[in-house]
């Protein structure tokens, strides 16, 4: 008789945590679900706006759109979430796509030589790679990526004086921050 009341103890116990785990599952995939479809609507072109409780994939969704519609001041607070976020390499996508939005805005500046715009943008999209490769160190793209925009604004080390002002010989070696074309012969 003991045995016949665990065993339909047991059984009931089961039952329940059976249906506790279809209730979970089935939640969990109506959320997924639903999730999907602000991401599709992201992608077909559609504006949707998140919140900051959106799963992760869903606020990347997000910062792709505002990106490639160069809508930066937008998408940085996404960027920045996303970086300080639970998944390293969503963290790193993040960096890298909103680093390629700015480059891709300086390249068009340079395209028809506006340099003072393009300048900081540059300087910006260098150090969103570089954020990424801290996250990632194996991120080829943003290495390739990072590599592409050092070529177009150098970095050189700032001279630290306490202030004096530069020797006139000093002046003469500093290079502008755009490489152009040199001119006169060689």
């Amino acid at each position: 008789m003991r045995t016949g009341r665990l065993t339909l103890i047991s059984g009931i116990l089961l039952l329940l945590l059976g249906l506790g785990a279809t209730g979970y599952f089935g939640g969990r995939l109506l959320l997924d679900k639903r999730d999907n479809g602000f991401i599709a609507a992201l992608v077909a072109g559609q504006d949707i706006a998140t919140s900051a409780d959106d799963p992760a994939p869903v606020i990347f969704a997000r910062l792709f759109f505002l990106a490639t519609r160069d809508r930066l001041e937008e998408a940085q607070p996404l960027a920045n979430q996303l970086a300080h976020g639970e998944d390293p390499r969503l963290a790193a996508m993040a960096l890298y796509t909103i680093g390629n939005a700015r480059l891709r805005l300086a390249i068009d500046h340079l395209g028809v030589n506006r340099i003072d715009p393009a300048t900081p943008l540059v300087r910006l999209a260098k150090q969103n790679y570089r954020q990424a490769l801290v996250i990632q160190p194996d991120f080829w793209d943003a290495k390739y990526n990072l590599d592409i925009a050092m070529r177009l604004v150098r970095d050189f080390p700032q001279v630290e004086l306490s202030g004096e002002e530069i020797p006139p010989e000093a002046a003469k070696r500093l290079w502008t921050d755009l490489p152009g074309l040199p001119r006169g012969l060689p």
